[in-house]
């Protein structure tokens, strides 16, 4: 599994759109272990091309703090599961708390 995450200096970035970087985890689907951690710098923002460039890179996932609807169909036609509404916390705890199920996630922060 790959959990991706936009990140702004060194937390998750309230906008997946307008992020520094993303950060790609990669877990043991069974023992929930984080086996590599990657930062790619992300691409200029273009309607459509992050779910295309998140697949290619292998996501499973992404958590984001907001993210419009027409956004989060675009990640579901690409097989990739989206989780809005997470707090600015560090991709590492994100995505721990997610592998174990106790990540929080409030209100989606983006409305468009």
């Amino acid at each position: 599994m790959k959990i991706a995450i936009p990140v702004s200096q060194g937390r998750l970035s309230a906008h997946f759109g307008h992020c520094e970087e993303f950060a790609i985890l990669e877990a043991e689907d069974q023992s929930g272990a984080i086996l590599d951690d990657s930062r790619h710098a992300a691409p200029a923002h273009e309607p459509g091309l992050l779910p295309r460039w998140l697949h290619e890179l292998g996501a499973n996932v992404i958590i984001a703090g907001g993210m419009g609807q027409r956004a989060q169909q675009l990640f579901a036609k690409n097989n990739i599961a989206v989780v809005v509404g997470a707090p600015a916390e560090t991709p590492e705890r994100l995505a721990t708390a997610y592998l174990d199920g106790t990540l929080q996630s409030g209100a989606n922060l983006c409305d468009h």
